[in-house]
This record gives C-alpha cells, structure tokens and sequence, in this order.
C-alpha cells in the first residue's frame, strides 16, 4: 500500500514539474530583426471651414530592429530594443487636391515579456524621432520631433527564431493617428 502511494506521488509530481522544465529563464542577448505590415496616419488638415478635411490613409510599412535581452528572471524579458520603421508614402485627394506625406523615424523602447514555454506576449514604450515630408498640390513642406511610442505583441520562439505580431502606437503632436500593425521575425544569438 505504502509503495502504490509513493508511486502516485511520484507519478503526480512528474506531472506537475515536467511543464515546468520547458520554462527556464528568459534567454539572454542581443537580437536582430525586421517586420512588415500597413501604417495607418490620420491628420486633421484644418484651414477649411467648420468641417475641416481628415488626412486618414494607410499604406505599407516596414522596420528593421535590433536589440538585447537582460534575462534576469525566469518567465520574464526584460530589454531594450531600437531601430528605424518606415510609415510609407499614403496619398489622396482632399477638396479636389492631391495631398502625400511620407514618413519614417527611429525609435528606442524598453520591453517587457512574459514567456510560456515558445509562446510569449510582451509590451513595450519608448520614444519616436520622426520626419515627415508633406507635399499638397506642388506645394512641400517638412516637419520633424520626438514623441512617445508604445506597443504591444505576441511571439512564438522556435529556437533562435521568434516569430511576432505587434501592434505600435506613435502618440505624435498634431495627429489623430501614427500606428502600424506588422508581423516579422527576429533572430536571437547566443
């Protein structure tokens, strides 16, 4: 009797720990990466009228990353990652006008993640420097600044490869909108 329960115990906890023996701490160092997807930029223009036109089009964007895990506890990431994301080139025509903005900027988030076994799901906020290029009509116009940037996304690790979508929200001055959606992989080194 006594060694039927002993085996039950046994059995019960290999059970329990053998999930946990695919979670370990967080890998540790330097990752490269790049992700494509639609950018999203939405302008109230102004200047015309009571209902003034809205600048809101989206077009393809992409980013290209780099960046370093800490690792320091199990389950969780913590990071820094930066690069440089391209919003495109969206166009249309306003009150009969042709209006285009093309935009890009660097960035550089602090990133936290939580990882259950190869999937993970993480956050990030940090800052944009951006630029911007405006042309209405035959008429152009430049802009630049910094301004806070957050995200979120979700992972899949296979290995030294993850797999991620991840959604961004650029919160700049004197716009409705600057988000991207993308999907992309990155490359981790050990």
């Amino acid at each position: 009797m006594t060694s039927k329960l002993g085996t039950r115990i046994l059995a019960c906890g290999l059970l329990v720990a053998a999930p946990l023996g695919a979670v370990q701490a967080a890998d540790t160092g330097p990752y490269l990466g790049g992700s494509i997807g639609t950018a999203v930029i939405e302008v109230d223009v102004g200047g015309f009228g009571p209902t003034p036109p809205v600048f809101d089009e989206n077009d393809f964007g992409w980013k290209v990353l780099a960046g370093y895990n800490f690792g320091v506890l199990p389950l969780v990431d913590l990071g820094v990652e930066g690069g440089y994301v391209n919003f495109g080139n969206p166009s249309t025509e306003l009150i009969g006008v042709p209006v285009s903005l093309e935009a890009d900027g660097w960035n550089v988030f602090g990133v936290v993640g939580v990882d259950l076994g190869p999937l993970g799901v993480f956050g990030k906020v940090g800052y944009l420097s951006w630029d911007v290029q405006g042309v209405v009509d035959t008429l152009s116009a430049e802009d630049d600044g910094s301004d806070f940037a957050y995200g979120i996304g979700a992972r899949f690790n296979l290995s030294n490869l993850e797999i991620r979508g991840e959604y961004e929200l650029y919160d700049i001055d004197d716009t409705e909108d600057v988000s991207m959606w993308s999907v992309g992989i990155v490359w981790h080194f050990d």
